[in-house]
């Protein structure tokens, strides 16, 4: 009985010991089967970018229009309160309301000038009453005084010739100052009327800057123009106006109603892969919130000319893509990821990345037959890398480092030269290319150049 528990203890040892063993073993083999071989066929080559949803087409909900007329003069407003975005709104439903406080004041003082404008309308209106009333009466008397002077000149005709001369000269003197008296009395008519005129104009600009003034009060509170979802617009900085950002004359636009049938990803790509984006390619589109979802689109617009974005270095170009598909889970500012296919090659070798390493201008794999085998590499994608020459199809190679790299023989020196001219060839295009760089972005340079692990 005794025995019983000793053979169980060293039976339960030897198992032990026989599964570390096997473990070891089992590493062992596994870092030795870590291979992969040489496939052929259709090798996509793909610029990879992060995007935002937006809709293709889309209805602006704006302030007063009144805010652009110059006699308003009110350059900037503020958003006093907005609707949640994401809000489904119908036609005629409240969205935002903007600050009064500095139109409210302008109108107080359009207010003040109509009130000071209508006196001075009325004081014109009543000093040229009063003036013309005496320039008439100066009329009819010197009209008086020509009829008397006329009087007198017919009954001095049997007096001496010098009384006679002396009654004739007082005629022409008093119709002398009669006619006088006409002429200045239709150019103060003309006067009067002219500043009579001016009242009037100032008095109405400023009633009419007051109707606009009532018209844009009264459209303070916003509206949606059409059912839709409310989105916030975006500045030029990017970023999103909300309750306490302004908006100005030449751009009213408070929020905005996407239209979510047609959807666009808009994604900005880096100086360097620009070069391949070509409008008319397709594009895979991924949507973070739903992984499980794939769609499709195509790119219809490349932006011509750079910008750097907010807290970056970089010059980065705009793209936009639009989805082909429809989905009603779709929303605008979710983040998309984008495989933009730039081309498309048959029949062409082709590694995972993780089996070339390079060091220094060459490019090598790890084969079975303990051989260093350098390769000419092509174009890459995100998984995978073209290979050229030193490889055929079905060739098995390394995809980790192998044990004691060192004592692998380097194989494939031959295609040194071929490295090299592949090499002055592709610095020649990049100095083709540079006198151009003003008027398109710059090529992408190094593109065949090896890429994958380091090794020592």
């Amino acid at each position: 009985m005794k025995r019983r528990p000793l053979i169980i203890t060293i039976i339960i040892a030897v198992a032990v010991v026989g599964l570390i063993i096997y473990s070891a073993v089992s590493g062992k083999d596994k870092a030795v089967i870590l291979e992969t071989s040489v496939e052929k066929g259709p090798f996509e080559i793909a610029v990879m970018v992060t995007g935002e949803l937006q809709a293709l087409n889309e209805t602006e909900i704006k302030g007063p229009s009144a805010l652009r007329s110059r006699s308003l003069r009110i350059h900037n407003v503020k958003i006093q309160e907005l609707i949640t975005e994401g809000t489904v709104v119908d036609s005629g439903d409240w969205v935002a309301t903007l600050d009064r406080s500095e139109a409210d004041n302008m109108l107080k003082d359009i207010l003040d000038d109509l009130e000071r404008l209508e006196s001075v309308y009325t004081r014109a209106k009543l000093d040229t009453t009063i003036e013309l009333r005496n320039l008439r009466d100066n009329l009819v008397n010197l009209r008086f005084s020509a009829e008397e002077a006329n009087i007198t000149l017919e009954q001095s005709k049997y007096e001496p010739p010098a009384t006679i001369r002396q009654a004739e000269i007082s005629l022409e003197r008093a119709e002398r100052a009669y006619e006088q008296a006409l002429k200045n009395y239709a150019l103060r008519v003309k006067e009067a009327r002219a500043n009579v005129r001016e009242a009037q104009i100032n008095l109405d600009k400023v009633k009419r800057r007051q109707t606009e003034m009532m018209a844009a009060l009264s459209e303070f509170d916003i509206t949606a123009p059409a059912p839709g979802m409310v989105i916030y617009k975006r500045d030029w900085n990017g970023q999103k106006r909300t309750a306490g950002s302004e908006i100005n004359p030449w751009d009213l636009t408070v929020a905005t109603l996407p239209d979510l049938s047609t959807m666009i990803s808009r994604t900005y790509v880096n100086e360097i892969d620009i070069s391949k984006i070509l409008e008319g390619q397709k594009v895979n589109i991924g949507v973070d919130a739903f992984p499980e979802k794939n769609f499709t689109g195509t790119v219809y617009e490349v932006a011509n000319i750079g910008e750097q974005l907010p807290n970056t270095d970089a010059k980065v170009f705009e793209v936009r893509i639009e989805l082909n598909e429809r989905d009603t889970i779709l929303r605008p500012s979710m983040t998309t990821s984008n495989r933009i296919i730039t081309n498309i090659l048959q029949d062409v070798l082709y590694l995972p990345l993780e089996a070339v390493r390079s060091n220094d201008s060459l490019s090598y794999v790890y084969t079975p037959a303990k051989e260093r085998q350098i390769v000419v590499l092509g174009e890459s994608n995100q998984n995978s890398i073209i290979i050229e020459q030193g490889l055929k199809r079905g060739d098995v190679v390394y995809l980790s480092t192998p044990e004691d790299p060192e004592s692998f023989n380097i194989t494939g020196l031959e295609l040194m030269e071929v490295i090299r001219q592949k090499d002055a060839e592709e610095k020649a295009k990049i100095q083709e290319a540079q006198p151009q760089q003003k008027k398109r972005p710059r090529a992408m340079q190094g593109q065949n150049r090896p890429r994958g692990q380091k090794t020592n």
